[in-house]
Formats: C-alpha cells, structure tokens, sequence
C-alpha cells in the first residue's frame, strides 16, 4: 500500500490516498474513453470508414454512459466505491479489447456500449468516495485536483496513441491502453477494506432506480441547473476531443503533429482545473465560477469553427487552449456542488444523474456535430454550432448571482 507522510492526521493521510487512487482510476478512464477518437484517422483509414462515423461510435458510448450513470447507484451503495472503480477499469479494457479486434463494424459498437459504461461509472464512483474524505470548505479544490487526472489521461492519449500506432498499430495501441486499465485494478484492492467500508450489502437494484436518479435531481432546483450545465459542458468537451485531432488532420497536419498540438493544449486544462476549483473554494461562488466557464468555452468554440488551413498553428493552438481552459476544466467546481447538494449518503447517486444529463449532452452534440459534418462536408459548422448552448447556460447562470462566500 502507498505510504503518506507520518506527520499528517490520520484523516488527512486518507484524504491524501483517496485523491491518489481517484486521480489514477480517471486518468485511466480518460485514456480508455478517448484513445479511440485520437487515433480514429488511422482506424478509419486501415477500415475505410467515413469520419462522420466517429460520431455514431462517440454517440453510441454516450448514450451506454447515460445508462450505466443513471444506474450505478445502488451499486455504489452495495458493492462500495472502490469496488465500482475496479468495476469501471475492467469494462474499459474489455471496451479497448474489443475495439481492438474489430473486423466487423458492429464490434465497435460493442467497444463503444462496454468502455461507455465503464468511463460513467468511473466518476460517480470516484464522487462517492472523495465525498467521505473532503471537508466541505475545500471540496472543490479536492475535486478539481482529482478531475485535473482527465486532462493527464487526455495529454498522455494524443502523445502516446499516435506513438504506439506508429510502434505498431492502432490495435496494439488499444491492447496496451486495456492491459494498463486491468494492472491498476489489481493494485486498487489492497485499498479496498477502508475505501468501501460505508458499503451496504443489503442494497438493491430496482428498474426504479432510474427513475428515482432523475427526479432526484430535477425536482431540485439547484440541482436541475447543474444538469443542464452538465449537458452544455459535457456536450462540448466530447465535441472537442472526439473531432479535434481529426479536423486538424483534415486541415493537412499529420497524425502525430495533430495528437502532439492536442496534447499540448491539455496541458493548460490541469492549472486550469485546479485554479477554478481554488477560485470557487470560497472565493467566488462556484455558480458564477461555472457561468464565467461556460461564456468562454462558446467564445472558443465558436473561433475554432472558423479555422481555416491557413490559420497558423500558433493561433489555432490558442484557440485550442481557450478550450482547454474551458470546456475541459468545469468539473471539479460542477462536482464538488452536486456533492455538497446531494442528499446525505446518496452522492454517488445524485452525481450519476447529474452526468447522465452530460452524458445526454455527450450523446446529442457529437451525433448533431456528425449530422452537420455529413451534410455540410464542414468540420467547422459543428463547433459553431455546438457552442450554443454553453453560450445559453452561461447567461443563465451569470443573470442572477449569488453573493461571494463570506
């Protein structure tokens, strides 16, 4: 087991461990989600697809993550969150294996409804867990760290897809991803008798469930609004790293030079996604902290709509980064509200329906992008046109808001 400075209180030292093993299980469930669509111009042209089906596979584990994230509450509550972290992994690299051994088109599909399902797991798990461990005043630098591991799974995708894809191949590429997903599962267990200590083996799982998911959260008020927040934001980011590698490819880079500008821009979600979630730890009400987000991740999208093979990489890279900052960093400050908001022993739940209307917005936004992309022939009128709604949320937010934190 990992070993924590001996000078820290015994609740800090687990607050230490919970954040380590949460920002490692979703650095890996951010490899396993989005390593398909960094690499998809090689699969694409290895199988001839057209690229509007990206949107279909994307939309597909969109609409799998909708599923599993309105139902993986009971079993957070029975099997504990670290179990359903394991859980998680071991779905993602089935998802990667599958994809791996793709002939026929519909075992992308597979791919997509098993590593979809993994990936929306992983977060209300990860939710449930740091919600036992972070004091409330500082939840959502706590959560925003753990969420800074998206951006790193994200980053290490776009150099190390392309790379192994050269190494070897695209499948061997998936095969790695899925063979680090099952490595971690195995050193997540020794963590398990304190992590899912709250579980509770009578638990059940009823069709209910899913029901109950959603009215929790939109009978709420406060609640309701960060799902439709959830929706736009999720929406966009899914957007941006399913289709930017590929438009960039599409522009005359080369896949590896595409993946490394992606990576790069990354970069600037991980200071991002820790300063917000610092701002919005007493500093900023966290609803204005998301309303400001949401104003320039629709500004962002709506540049990178108008890229043309003649914009240089420079400016095309800060366009990119103003979406990093953006678009890839409101979770920690999104999260850590739903948490605080939650129904007392039911965060895991509650942070599932939240994101399964992301989820909603994660299935809605790629297949719209793939409509336009197909009719249009424009990879650029999706990012138009995918940046309305954010646009929308973000007044809303911003028209009436609440006074800073004392």
């Amino acid at each position: 087991m990992m070993r924590l400075p001996g000078g820290l209180g015994t609740a800090h030292r687990l607050l230490l461990l919970a954040l380590g093993a949460m920002f490692v299980q979703q650095t890996f469930a951010a490899i396993g989600r989005s390593l398909p669509s960094v690499i998809a111009p090689a699969i694409m042209a290895d199988l001839a697809l057209d690229h509007a089906w990206l949107g279909v596979y994307v939309g597909i584990a969109a609409a799998a993550s909708l599923g599993f994230q309105l139902g993986c509450g009971s079993f957070i509550l029975r099997y504990g969150a670290l179990r359903m972290s394991q859980a998680a992994l071991v779905m993602l690299a089935i998802g990667l294996a599958a994809a791996a051994m793709a002939g026929p088109v519909w075992l992308f599909a597979v791919s997509a409804i098993i590593g979809g399902g993994g990936a929306a797991v992983s977060t209300p798990a990860s939710s449930h867990l740091l919600g036992r461990y972070a004091p409330p005043r500082i939840a959502p630098l706590v959560f925003s760290l753990k969420q800074t591991a998206v951006p790193v799974g994200l980053l290490l995708s776009g150099i190390l897809g392309p790379l192994v894809t050269g190494l070897t191949d695209w499948r061997g590429a998936l095969l790695a991803a899925a063979l680090g997903c099952l490595a971690f599962t195995l050193m997540l267990q020794p963590l398990r008798r304190e992590f899912d200590a709250d579980r509770q083996p009578g638990q059940r799982f009823r069709l209910s469930d899913f029901a109950t998911t959603i009215t929790a959260v939109t009978r709420d008020r406060d609640l309701r609004a960060l799902s439709i927040a959830c929706f736009a934001f999720n929406g966009l980011q899914t957007v941006f790293t399913s289709y930017f590698v590929t438009y960039l490819v599409a522009l005359g880079y080369g896949l590896a030079a595409a993946g490394l500008v992606f990576s790069i821009v990354m970069v600037i979600a991980v200071p991002c996604r820790i300063l917000w979630g610092w701002v919005g730890s007493g500093r900023a009400a966290p609803r204005t902290v998301m309303g400001g987000l949401a104003l320039g991740m629709a500004a962002s999208s709506v540049l990178a709509g108008l890229f043309t093979a003649g914009w240089p990489v420079l400016l095309i890279g800060l366009v990119a980064a103003g979406l990093s900052a953006t678009a890839m960093s409101w979770h920690g400050v999104l999260l850590s509200e739903t948490a605080r908001l939650a129904p007392a022993g039911n965060r895991g739940a509650a942070t599932g329906g939240v994101l399964s209307f992301g989820q909603l917005g994660g299935l809605l936004l790629p297949l719209a992008y793939a409509l336009l992309l197909s009719l249009t022939g424009s990879f650029g009128a999706g990012f138009l046109a995918c940046g309305v709604p954010a646009l929308w949320v973000g007044w809303e937010l911003l028209r009436r808001r609440p006074p800073t934190p004392a």
